[in-house]
């Protein structure tokens, strides 16, 4: 039976690559002189086809959406990795929404009663059977509770685990074999694209996940001007459903009623730019699907105005170190110190360490140097990210799964802001933000912060080798230690601590700031030292 569905699906897929011709697409990419020549027996090739003035992007955008949720999904994801794709795919791509045919409400209902144990006319006051909005993974019905309050029931599209899980194994298929016939194919890197995809997809499917991912955005903006977040009502939540409060705003895309309520354009601009900032480098913790069928904009206060984000299945995060590294790249790129962003992605693992750096730097400046000659109101903060991986992947940069997420959201949220307000200059916007940040990092508070956590980690490490020395020096049951084992093993206690203070105080010398994040080494091994040596 799974192969019949297999092969069913296979002979789908089919249909529609010869429908919309995708062929071309792959034969038009480079590869061995006999695998072109192998494409032309393929037996539609030799029919007539009809004129079409459909672009080779607007052929691929329809055909994702002739086969599916999944697949829509998928163009959906590509469409967000301008760095590897042609821009008039991507931006063809960039064209596909959340917009799929609901599934049968009676099926939608039978799923939740499943879910929650109960009937729905039970467990809520009312339900709207018709839903409110449908996506590829799932869909919304509004609903209000027996205690009052006015929620949006979202649940998981039904038997669609099977059909993801088919969907992958044959986008993997195709990846690798692209990889294999073209070098264009290998630089994409579409197994790994196709990877990235699965484990967003399938974290998706858990909306369990996806609650505790709002509950934790709440928190961060907690009564904050910037951003309201829903909530959750965990007693109604399971891993295929999914209640949180209902809200009413206006659509960020709908110009006309933002206009109509007199919306300050400007400042919802740059309060867009501050929450990306915000909660990348404050809170590390970021919404990364962004896209404007997410993001709606209150009506209670126009001149003040306050962003409402809703759908939270897909979130990103830095390490302090990334958080560090990133922040001192901004503003390296906006002081043109091209050796020093260079020297920041050999320093990060970003690039490999053999990268030479005066190279590295110059490829950074041939692409950089044209972009800053327009104001900084014209300059796309997203675009230069965008190339910067590009001319980092020619250095072989390995593909960094939180810096996509984090390129994603960044186009999402100046294309967006350009849109709301075409003259946001978006540098001068996040950079006082960024500095600020900088700053605190380097304040006593956060300072004394970082040396408790690194001093709280000391006893233990003084410990640890404590009992390896015991151990070494265990002697076994029918041999006694003689005595001057024990005075060897004070010696031996003290050269380890004294070794541990010179080499703290040898990276303490070669650190740039003792309070940057990659010094933590150096107040380890000199507080180590140091409680050894006393202890003695």
């Amino acid at each position: 039976m799974k192969l019949f569905a297999a092969t069913r699906r296979l002979f789908r897929i089919l249909l529609v690559v010869i429908r919309y011709r995708l062929d071309d697409l792959i034969l038009d990419l480079p590869m061995p002189w006999w695998l072109r020549t192998s494409g032309y027996l393929l037996p539609w090739r030799w029919l007539p086809r009809r004129r079409s003035e459909l672009s080779r992007g607007a052929r691929l955008r329809l055909a994702l959406e002739g086969l599916g949720p999944i697949f829509i999904k998928f163009g959906q994801i590509l469409s967000t990795r301008r760095d590897l794709l042609p821009l008039d795919i991507a931006e063809e791509l960039a064209l596909l929404q959340d917009r799929v045919p609901p599934f049968d409400s009676a099926t939608a209902i039978s799923l939740i009663e499943r879910q929650l144990g109960a009937p729905v006319d039970e467990v809520f006051a009312h339900f709207e059977s018709t839903p409110l909005a449908s996506a590829s993974v799932a869909q919304v019905h509004a609903a209000r509770l027996r205690s009052g309050e006015e929620v949006v029931v979202k649940v998981v599209r039904p038997n669609l685990k099977p059909i993801i899980n088919q969907d992958l194994a044959w986008l993997f298929m195709l990846a690798r074999g692209a990889e294999r016939a073209s070098v264009d194919a290998r630089r994409l890197h579409l197994v790994e694209v196709v990877e990235d995809y699965a484990k967003t997809i399938h974290d998706e499917l858990d909306l369990l996940r996806e609650a505790a991912n709002a509950s934790q955005l709440r928190r961060n903006f907690q009564n904050s001007p910037l951003l309201y977040v829903p909530q959750v009502y965990w007693d109604y939540c399971r891993p295929q459903v999914l209640v949180t409060e209902r809200i009413y705003g206006v659509p960020v895309t709908d110009m006309k009623q933002l206009a109509q309520q007199r919306t300050d354009m400007k400042q919802l601009a740059e309060r867009g730019v501050e929450i990306f900032f915000t909660q990348v480098f404050r809170d590390s913790f970021f919404h990364a699907d962004m896209h404007p069928g997410n993001i709606f904009v209150s009506t209670q206060q126009p001149w003040n105005p306050q962003y409402i984000a809703v759908d939270f299945g897909i979130v990103g995060s830095l390490t302090p170190e990334d958080q560090d590294y990133l922040a001192r790249n901004l503003m390296a790129f906006f002081k043109r110190d091209y050796r020093k962003v260079a020297q920041l992605h050999i320093d990060s693992g970003w690039v490999p360490a053999e990268t030479k750096v005066n190279e590295f730097e110059a490829a950074i400046r041939t692409v950089c140097e044209p972009i800053f000659e327009k104001p900084l109101k014209d300059i796309s903060f997203g675009q230069l990210l965008v190339r910067l991986f590009q001319v980092a992947r020619r250095f072989n940069m390995e593909v960094q799964p939180q810096l996509v997420l984090l390129q994603k959201t960044l186009l999402n949220i100046e294309g967006l802001g350009r849109e709301l307000y075409p003259d946001l200059d978006l540098w001068s916007t996040g950079q006082p933000y960024l500095e600020r940040w900088m700053r605190e990092r380097m304040s006593p508070k956060q300072i004394l912060k970082n040396v408790q956590g690194q001093i709280e980690q000391i006893p233990h490490l003084a410990s640890m080798a404590r009992e390896l020395l015991e151990h070494m020096s265990q002697p076994h049951a029918d041999n006694p230690a003689p005595p001057w084992r024990e005075h060897r093993r004070g010696w031996l206690l003290r050269l380890i601590g004294a070794a541990l203070l010179a080499g703290g105080a040898v990276l303490a010398a070669g650190s740039e700031a003792l309070v940057a994040v990659d010094s933590w080494p150096a107040w380890v091994m000199l507080g180590a030292g140091a409680y050894i040596v006393v202890r003695r």
